[in-house]
């Protein structure tokens, strides 16, 4: 078919935020990689966002296992992730919720200090490795 891209697939789950614009949740690349979408902490069934910070970051990380497992891997297939704080002074708070989604070894991480859209104080993508 004219413009597809058989080298990629887009992952799809009800179990994280729809996308609301122009960008899929997650992309396959070759069979072999997974790049996951900045996730936000929006609840997918409910559709509200938690007041607290640590309850926003949980969820983020809810949206991304949602979609890594979506597409056959695991949190500990994840390699890559990017942190977006609207407050770097959360990072330590950041370290606590996150150090409960992943095994050793962690993946490799960036935090970085960002204006998010919606209230939000955190959102979070992640690229994994797919099992064979």
């Amino acid at each position: 078919m004219k413009g597809t891209n058989e080298m990629k697939k887009a992952i799809l789950t009800n179990k994280a935020p729809e996308p609301i614009r122009a960008y899929s949740q997650g992309i396959v690349a070759s069979g072999t990689l997974l790049f996951v979408a900045g996730q936000g902490p929006k609840d997918p069934k409910t559709g509200t966002v938690p007041s607290d910070f640590a309850g926003q970051a949980a969820q983020c990380l809810e949206n991304v296992k949602a979609i890594v497992e979506a597409a056959g891997a695991t949190m500990a297939d994840v390699v890559k992730v990017n942190a977006f704080l609207k407050d770097l002074a959360l990072f330590p708070a950041f370290n606590e919720v996150y150090a409960r989604f992943f095994p050793q070894p962690c993946p490799a991480r960036s935090t970085i200090g960002a204006d998010l859209p919606g209230g939000f104080q955190v959102e979070v993508e992640a690229i994994a490795v797919l099992p064979k």
